[in-house]
Parts: structure tokens; C-alpha cells; sequence
């Protein structure tokens, strides 16, 4: 993780307008350049000295020997970090929109997410992603325990959207050579009973970190059961990724002379269209999925060499999560070059998040 070095007010003033220039430009930007357009009451001597610490620091490069320094991704992760303010008039822009283009009564939330993902890439200038409500943050509404032999039980769960899921397990060798078949039944409605009592309500993926040896305390015989029905259980724990996402912006992004190599174009439109799977644990924070007991910052970016796939290593990624209530169930994000108006473009996300958050909240 980059640990950014002190800088003094004059430093952080060159290097603020120094990435302000380049976003503006796509030029590498000068000593005299600044002098000129930012009226540093200092001489080009001083401003190229400031550049080159700047420079030493990781924080821009000359992509020549000859040319002026452009931002590194450390760069632009200090600019956004200390060097910009977030509080812009314009953060009110989406929602007002999205409310405007949203009026009358016929519309669903699948239309609500297209027009959603079209303002928000209209207003950032960046390929705008707005997933689908995830389908598996299933929270566990009734388990029960039957028995279809005397070896065998069926565990049957039925999550909060009503889906059901069923697996056999061996019962434990004390209880198939039991003498009383009746009373075995009577036991394992019991243990269903007390199971939907601990269980009931919390989402699949928590169960993973209950203490099933605990649970077993009170009905000691079958805490070996209860850590094989652990086990087959694992694969609900997993949330599987959003069935689709909405895409606007490509075309427009690809004009940008970041992307003016035909490679980096391909192996960008290639992950969008063929390998959204390798997408969604970034934009979900790789293989945890959103989730109330894990907090996250209201927006998440990864910028440049940050991301962990390489079609992506030119971009910037601004992801935000909108919700049902306090749960998180899906992601509003945007992906653009490096060089983009972070003070502009991160508050959009945010608004966009937080409107698709009220409208299936309300």
C-alpha cells in the first residue's frame, strides 16, 4: 500500500495543478507551462526543483526525457486523497436527472438501472456499470430435518426469497442403530425447532462462522452432524455473482488517447463483453461480496496498477454499493482513464447509488 510522503503547501499546490493540467490536456505538463497558467509567485527554477522531488517522490514521471511529468497512480491516489474537494454544487445533478427522466407511472427497477447507468455515463465521461440486484444474499427463513431412512435424513432450507434447497447426510452410527424409530423422529423435529431458533434470519454466508461444537452442546450426540451439515452446506455460503450488468459509455471512452493503442481497446472491450465473471469480484471487492458486518467506504476506487486485472491497469475503477434497507445488493460503478475529474466523477457514483438506494428502499 503506497504511504504518502509529507509534502509542503507549496508541493502540494504544483502537484494539484500539475494533475489538474494533464486532465485537462493529455499533455505533460512543464515548469513553464504552470508559470505561465497558475501564476506561482515563484520562478520556473523553483517550480522545475519542486517537480523533480515530486518526481523522486513517485508521485509524476516524464514519460521522455525531454517531455514535461505526467501523474503517477500514486499521484492521483494522493490528489484524491488530500489534494480535492468533494463537496461540488454539482452532486445533486444525477439525482435531479434520474428524477426527471424517471416521472410517470410505468417503469420498473430493470428501466430504473438502464437509465440510471445512461445519465451517469452521460455526466462522468466514463463506461458507467450499474449491476442487477444480487439474487443470493439469501438470508435462511426455515430449516427442517427429515428422516428418509434409517441411515439417511434430508436437510430441506428455505431461504428468505423463498427458494428451497435440499442434501442428504449419513445419520450418526449412535442414532441409526437406534431402537425407537418414533422417538428418533421426535428428536430430530426437536433439533429442527431449535435450529430454526439459532438460525432463522441470518444470511447463509454468516453461518460459515457459527460455533457449530457449541451448538451442539445442548444436543451433544449429533454436534458431528452438525459439523458434516457445516461442511455440505458450504457452497450456499458463497453469494453468487449478479446474473447481469447494465453498460453505458464504451464508445465514447475508446476516443480517449489513453486507449490509443488498438491492445489495450480489445483486452478492455474483451472483459466487458466475455469476462464480466473476472469483473464482478472487483467491483465486489474481490470473493466477500457487500455485507452489513463488514464495513466499506461509501465509494471505493482502484486507480491504475491497483486493479488486479490487467485490461484494467490503465483505468481508474469508482464503485459504489446501493442497497435495500442497510443491506448492500448491488453496485454502481464507472471505469475511465486515470486521468479523469475525480471531483466530479466520484460524487456522480456516490449520487447514483444513493438514488437507485432510496427508489428500492421506498
Amino acid at each position: 500500500m503506497f504511504n504518502a510522503p509529507p509534502l509542503s503547501e507549496r508541493h502540494q499546490n504544483i502537484l494539484r495543478a500539475t494533475i489538474q493540467h494533464y486532465i485537462a490536456t493529455a499533455e505533460p505538463v512543464g515548469s513553464k507551462t504552470l508559470v505561465e497558467e497558475y501564476k506561482f509567485s515563484v520562478s520556473s527554477a523553483t517550480i522545475r526543483h519542486a517537480l523533480g522531488h515530486l518526481e523522486k517522490a513517485g508521485l509524476l514521471y516524464q514519460p521522455h526525457i525531454s517531455a514535461g511529468r505526467i501523474p503517477s497512480d500514486w499521484g492521483y491516489r494522493l490528489y484524491v486523497e488530500q489534494l480535492i474537494n468533494l463537496d461540488n454544487p454539482n452532486t445533486e445533478t444525477v439525482k435531479q436527472s434520474l428524477q426527471q427522466k424517471l416521472q410517470g407511472e410505468h417503469w420498473n427497477f430493470e428501466i430504473l438501472l438502464q437509465r440510471a447507468a445512461q445519465i451517469l455515463a452521460g455526466l462522468s465521461g466514463c463506461i458507467a456499470l450499474v449491476t442487477f440486484p444480487q439474487t443470493q444474499v439469501i438470508q435462511l427463513r426455515h430449516l427442517q430435518l427429515v428422516q428418509i431412512s434409517g441411515e439417511q435424513i434430508v436437510v430441506i432450507l428455505v431461504t428468505d426469497s423463498y427458494q428451497t434447497h435440499s442434501l442428504s447426510l449419513d445419520l450418526p452410527i449412535s442414532l441409526q442403530e437406534a431402537d425407537n424409530q418414533e422417538l428418533l423422529e421426535q428428536e430430530l423435529q426437536i433439533l429442527s425447532n431449535f435450529l430454526n431458533h439459532k438460525l432463522r434470519g441470518q444470511r447463509l454466508s454468516q453461518l460459515a462462522s457459527l460455533n457449530w461444537q457449541e451448538l451442539g452442546q445442548e444436543f451433544a450426540c449429533y454436534a458431528d452432524f452438525l459439523q458434516g451439515l457445516l461442511q455440505q452446506l458450504q457452497p450456499f455460503f458463497r453469494p453468487s455473482p449478479p446474473s447481469a450488468m447494465v453498460i453505458h459509455g464504451v464508445s465514447e471512452v475508446i476516443r480517449q488517447p489513453e486507449f490509443s493503442q488498438l491492445d489495450q481497446v480489445h483486452m478492455l472491450l474483451h472483459l466487458l463483453e466475455q469476462e464480466q465473471d473476472q469483473l464482478f469480484p472487483v467491483i465486489f471487492d474481490v470473493g466477500e461480496g457487500p455485507g452489513p458486518a463488514r464495513p466499506e467506504p461509501s465509494v471505493t476506487l482502484r486507480i491504475g496498477a491497483e486493479n488486479p486485472l490487467e485490461s484494467m491497469r490503465p483505468c481508474t475503477l469508482i464503485s459504489a454499493f446501493y442497497r435495500q434497507g442497510h443491506l448492500p445488493v448491488g453496485s454502481v460503478s464507472v471505469i475511465g482513464p486515470t486521468r479523469m475529474l475525480y471531483e466530479q466523477v466520484i460524487p456522480l457514483v456516490e449520487s447514483t447509488a444513493d438514488y437507485l438506494s432510496a427508489t428500492l428502499s421506498g
